[in-house]
């Protein structure tokens, strides 16, 4: 029994700094980087590479709706066309930065609203896995692990598809993630994200699970996962290719 550990990183923006990328680092096996469209740019995106090989954490990219104002959270109806290319566009750039750096995308996990509209809309989710494949049909889609509509298009592309849930967020009983702006919808006690780790991992729910580097406590997070999966005996690992 095994699970990965993956964390949405490389969000600042200019002189704007959001999360504690380098505190993290240690504690997770994958880094979802942002692309410029809901935040991170070129510097911080070449830093948050630079970090995560130096530490040998899998590269993945984050792409998202060009949405800056909004953290790419805000449902935008960007066609399948454009959304193909936008994906395209983010992956590509951080592939670039990757390759400065010795390394390679192992992933490439959508970000916010785009994630949530792909996990149900199947014309959606055919662009973000046909992007993806036309960069690389090596690198894994994740996506959520409720979603038939995210692994279903992986499939179609010639994909790998990773399933992935939680420890930061709270589920609705569908298995779909609980909308942000209802109360409870992020948790920000670490004990009871490592305990919703401990019961997805022991459950075999997923092959990879998430935390948010925006969560105000998400290094206190990261330790208690990491701990409570380190104390039962599950391995945490990479994807791998």
């Amino acid at each position: 029994m095994g699970l990965a550990i993956n964390c949405d990183m490389g969000e600042s923006f200019g002189l704007y700094k959001l999360g504690d990328d380098e505190g993290i680092m240690p504690y997770i096996t994958m880094a979802n980087v942002a692309c410029g469209f809901h935040a991170g740019d070129p510097v911080v995106m070449d830093r948050t590479v630079a970090r995560a090989v130096q530490a040998g954490v899998a590269l993945g990219a984050h792409p998202s709706h060009l949405d800056l104002r909004g953290f790419g959270r805000r449902e935008i109806a960007a066609s399948p066309h454009e959304v193909e290319a936008d994906v395209i566009y983010q992956v590509g750039a951080l592939a670039a930065f990757a390759r400065s750096h010795g390394a390679r995308l192992v992933h490439v996990k959508p970000h916010g609203a785009l994630y949530n509209q792909a996990a149900v809309d199947q014309a959606l989710a055919g662009a973000i896995a046909r992007a993806t494949a036309r960069v690389d049909r090596e690198l894994v889609l994740v996506g959520l692990a409720s979603s038939a509509t995210m692994r279903r298009a992986a499939e179609e592309s010639g994909l790998r598809y990773a399933a992935e849930a939680f420890a930061d967020r709270a589920y609705e009983p569908d298995g779909s993630l609980r909308p942000r702006r209802l109360p409870g919808a992020v948790i920000t006690d670490p004990e009871q994200a490592a305990a919703q780790a401990l019961g997805i991992a022991r459950e075999g729910r997923a092959e990879t699970i998430c935390l948010h580097g925006d969560n105000p406590r998400a290094l206190a997070i990261a330790r208690a996962v990491r701990r409570a999966l380190d104390a039962a005996g599950i391995e945490v690992r990479s994807l791998g290719r």
